[in-house]
């Protein structure tokens, strides 16, 4: 269970700044699991369950059992470290060469790539075995789906080929939504795809704020994200664009799944301020190219507490609107 959206959000490791690779570290035994856990990319993990267990809550109309949402929680943990793992294996000569992830395990030499591609395998089982044991095959093989599909799609075939990587390989993160409902159900239904599309149409805006912090590091590398070959003007223009999708989106989640107005109410709130801020960037796009005045990490910022909130409303949407 992983993504392209919500893996662009935590992949940002701290920086050494300009002076260069980063050394070798100590190889000490806490150097070691910190750089296992390192791979697992963890701040992204956090996103993706975020967006699978309010899905649950709103699955079942209340509470779920919560020893399905602890195996479920696990097992896409497990998944998506296992896809980030992967990903760190697959880029680890461009990881080396950026600013914003030459401190990750593999440019700084603490994990082999051989030994990292076996602990990502190794996840990717475990968390098959646990969602296919202890929760159900449709969500084991949709995890296994969206793992593949970040993988394969997005790392391999898309990444460093097209200004539209994030936007086709931003399926990959939407599969928690489907994941968290059918967990607690056992099937697919429209409900989960309306918020599948609402974490498709919210990947380009989150992803091309912090690509366009970081563009320099993506042309140094030749990897054509959006800001790289677009001037910030056009950038800002289409992040509008999808915003407002985005928010038309979360909107329909309203009368699909028969909410009450807490979902909506709050859906509306929350997406004018993301518009509002998705406004403001391209207006200062359009007047600079400076990213002192640009400032994407603001509407980076935002994004991610406009997704996280937003999934919280689904949880509670169920246990405050009886």
């Amino acid at each position: 269970m992983s993504h392209a959206g919500p893996h662009a959000a935590a992949s940002a490791g701290p920086s050494t700044g300009d002076d260069g690779a980063a050394p070798d570290a100590p190889k000490t035994w806490r150097d070691v699991v910190s750089a296992y856990v390192g791979l697992t990319k963890p701040r992204v993990i956090e996103l993706l369950l975020l967006t699978t267990v309010p899905v649950m809550f709103f699955a079942a109309r209340g509470i779920p059992p919560l020893g399905l949402v602890a195996a479920t929680v696990v097992g896409g943990a497990l998944s998506a470290g296992s896809a980030s793992a992967f990903n760190c294996v697959y880029d680890r000569d461009i990881d080396e060469q950026m600013r914003r992830t030459r401190r990750r395990a593999l440019p700084r030499h603490i994990v082999s790539p051989v030994s990292a591609l076996v602990f990502a395998t190794v996840l990717a089982v475990l968390s098959t075995v646990v969602l296919a044991l202890w929760v159900n095959w449709l969500s084991a093989a949709l995890s296994v789906l969206a793992n593949a599909f970040y993988v394969i799609v997005y790392t391999i075939l898309l990444k460093r080929r097209t200004t539209q990587n994030i936007v086709w390989g931003g399926l990959a993160g939407c599969f928690p939504a489907l994941i968290g409902w059918t967990a607690v159900t056992g099937e697919l239904a429209w409900t989960p795809v309306v918020l599948f599309l609402v974490v498709f149409f919210w990947t380009p805006p989150h992803t091309w704020a912090l690509a366009l912090r970081y563009r320099e590091d993506y042309r140094n590398v030749d990897v054509p994200m959006l800001p790289v070959v677009k001037p910030a003007a056009e950038v800002g223009r289409q992040v509008v664009v999808y915003s407002w999708v985005m928010v038309a989106t979360s909107l329909l989640l309203w009368p699909v799944a028969g909410t009450s107005l807490v979902y909506p109410v709050a859906a509306a709130v929350l997406g004018a301020v993301f518009l509002v801020e998705a406004h403001r960037m391209w207006k200062r796009a359009k007047g600079s190219e400076a990213l002192t005045d640009i400032n994407p990490m603001r509407l980076f910022h935002a994004s991610n507490l406009y997704l996280s909130l937003l999934f919280v409303a689904v949880a509670l949407d169920p246990l405050l609107g009886r």
